[in-house]
C-alpha cells in the first residue's frame, strides 16, 4: 500500500496527522525556562520562610495525617548544592516511585506511538474516523469532551488519559483544528472531569473517608457542577476550534483514506485491547485493589495494543524495535522537565517551609466571613496543588486543617471537600508543575506558553462558576 498523503494545516497551528511523537525544540527550551524561573524562585522563598513542621500521626484506618495542634518552628533551609542536583536527588526521596513510574509511562508513549505512526496504521486511523465523522465533526468534539470528562470524573482519570491525547490532537488537525484543540479536548477535558469529582475515589472518595463521611455522598452537587463546566468547557473549546477553522479558511489537512484489510485487521487489534485496558480502569471506580495500579494497566495497555497491532498490520518485527527506539529517544528530552519540576517539591520538603506555610494560611482564615472561609479553603487547595500535584497525598496534608476551619465556621464538611476537590484539579492543566500537563504538551508539540496563553481565560471564567458553585451551597445548606 502507498503511504498517504498528507500537508500540514494552512494556519500553521496543526499538527500533522499521523506524526510521530516529537518534543518541539522552542517548546522544550520554554518549558525548561518557566520551570527553571520556578525552581529559583522556591530557592528564594526557603531564605526567607521559617522552617517548620507538623508532627505527623495515624488515623484509627491507618492513614498517615497531620495534627493540626503540633506545629512548631524548626531549623529550616536546604544547601545550594542540594538545591542544584535537586532534579536528581528527587529520584532517591519519599514519593520517587510515583516519579519513577511517570518517566517509564513517558517512555512507553514514544515508542508505542512512532510505531503507530511510522507503520502507518495512526494515519489509517484518522482517514477512518474523518471519513465516517467529518461531517458532524462538532457534534463528535462535544462526545469526546464528555468521554474525557466522565474518565476523570467517574474514575479520576488524569495521566491514564495521556496516551490518548496524541490520538485526539492528530484528529483535531484532520478536521481542520490545531494542536492546542486536541489538548483542550483530551487533557483540558479530562483535568475538568477530574475536579468536578463525581465518584473520583482519588479525591472525593479519600477526602470523604478522612472525614468520616458516606463514600461518595452529598452527590448531586457535583453532578451539578459537572454539567455546567461541561457545557461551559465545550463552548470555550469550539468557539477556539471555528476560529481556527476561520484562520485556514476552513480547509482541513487532506488525509486519506481507502480501506485496506490488513490495516483494517490491525486497527480491529489496536481497539480490542485499548477498550479492554479502558473497561480495567473504568472497574477501578467499584474495584480499589486496582486504583494503585491504573497508570501501570495503562501503559501495559498501550505497550502490547501497539506492538500488536503494528505487527498484525505488516509491520517486521526488525522495523518495529527500531522505530520504537526512535519514540523512546524522542520524547526522551521531556524526562528533564518533569524532573525538575519535581525538585520544586522536594526542595521545599527538604528546607521544610511547606507546613511553615500551610500554617501560615490556616491562621489567616480567621477574621473571615463564613463566604470568605469557604473561598479561602479553595484558594489554599490551588495554592497547595502547584507544590504537589497528587490529589490523594493532598488529601492527607490538607483535610486534618480544612477539616476544623470547617466546623469552626458552621461550614458542612462536604461543601469543604467540594472545595478541596475543585483547588486540586482544574489547575493541574496550567501549572507547569504537573508532569502529565508537561508530558501532554511534549508530545503535542505545544509550547507552554502558547498553551498558556489559551487555557488561562477558562481558568478564569472556570474560577467565576466554581466559587459561585461553592457560594451557592452554602447558602442553600449543601451538607
Amino acid at each position: 500500500m502507498s503511504q498517504d498523503k498528507q500537508r500540514t494545516d494552512p494556519s500553521g497551528k496543526g499538527k500533522r496527522s499521523g506524526e510521530g511523537i516529537n518534543i518541539g525544540v522552542r517548546s522544550f527550551l520554554i518549558a525548561i525556562g518557566i520551570i527553571f524561573i520556578l525552581m529559583v524562585a522556591t530557592y528564594i522563598l526557603t531564605l526567607v520562610v521559617p522552617g517548620g513542621e507538623y508532627a505527623r500521626v495515624q488515623d484509627p484506618a491507618g492513614h498517615t495525617i497531620i495534627d493540626t495542634d503540633s506545629f512548631s518552628y524548626v531549623d529550616g533551609g536546604i544547601p545550594l548544592w542540594k538545591w542544584i542536583l535537586s532534579p536528581f536527588l528527587v529520584l532517591g526521596a519519599e514519593g520517587s516511585g510515583t516519579i519513577i513510574a511517570v518517566l517509564i509511562f513517558l517512555l512507553v508513549i514514544g515508542g508505542v506511538f512512532n510505531s503507530l505512526s511510522a507503520g502507518g496504521l495512526m494515519n489509517y486511523m484518522l482517514g477512518k474516523i474523518v471519513d465516517r465523522f467529518g461531517g458532524v465533526k462538532y457534534r463528535l468534539m462535544a462526545v469526546l469532551i464528555f468521554f474525557f470528562m466522565a474518565m476523570g470524573s467517574f474514575v479520576g482519570s488524569f495521566e491514564e488519559v495521556i496516551p490518548m491525547a496524541p490520538i485526539v490532537v492528530a484528529l483535531a488537525a484532520a478536521l481542520g483544528w490545531d494542536s492546542v484543540t486536541g489538548v483542550a479536548m483530551s487533557l483540558l477535558a479530562a483535568g475538568c472531569g477530574f475536579a468536578a469529582g463525581i465518584a473520583n475515589p482519588f479525591t472525593i472518595g479519600v477526602a470523604q473517608g478522612l472525614a468520616g463521611l458516606p463514600m461518595f455522598s452529598g452527590i448531586w452537587l457535583r453532578v451539578l457542577s459537572f454539567v455546567l463546566i461541561y457545557f461551559l468547557l465545550v463552548w470555550f473549546i469550539r468557539r477556539h476550534a471555528l476560529a481556527t477553522e476561520k484562520e485556514s479558511d476552513g480547509n482541513a489537512p487532506a488525509v486519506a483514506y481507502v480501506r485496506d484489510a490488513r490495516m483494517d485487521k490491525g486497527l480491529k487489534v489496536f481497539a480490542i485491547i485499548v477498550g479492554a485496558g479502558i473497561i480495567t480502569v473504568l472497574s477501578s471506580g467499584f474495584i480499589t485493589a486496582l486504583q494503585d495500579y491504573t497508570m501501570i494497566i495503562v501503559a501495559l495497555m498501550f505497550l502490547v495494543a501497539g506492538i500488536a497491532s503494528v505487527l498484525v498490520s505488516g509491520m517486521s518485527l526488525g522495523e518495529l524495535g527500531k522505530t520504537f527506539i526512535k519514540g523512546i529517544v524522542a520524547i526522551s528530552p521531556s524526562v528533564l522537565m518533569i524532573l525538575m519540576a519535581s525538585s520544586i517539591k522536594y526542595t521545599m520538603t527538604e528546607a521544610k517551609i511547606l507546613d511553615t506555610l500551610l500554617h501560615s494560611a490556616a491562621g489567616m482564615a480567621g477574621a473571615m466571613p463564613k463566604a470568605g472561609v469557604i473561598l479561602f479553603i479553595y484558594v489554599i487547595c490551588l495554592v497547595m496543588n502547584f507544590f504537589i500535584s497528587s490529589g490523594s497525598a493532598k488529601a492527607f496534608l490538607l483535610i486534618p486543617i480544612i477539616a476544623p476551619l470547617a466546623q469552626l465556621f458552621g461550614i458542612s464538611m462536604q461543601l469543604a471537600i467540594v472545595a478541596f476537590a475543585f483547588g486540586d484539579g482544574f489547575s493541574n492543566v496550567i501549572y507547569p508543575t504537573n508532569a502529565g500537563l508537561l508530558i501532554t504538551l511534549g508530545i503535542s508539540d505545544v509550547s507552554y506558553s502558547e498553551w498558556f496563553r489559551y487555557s488561562w481565560r477558562f481558568q478564569a471564567l472556570n474560577l467565576l462558576l466554581t466559587s459561585a458553585l461553592l457560594l451557592f451551597g452554602l447558602a442553600v445548606g449543601y451538607h
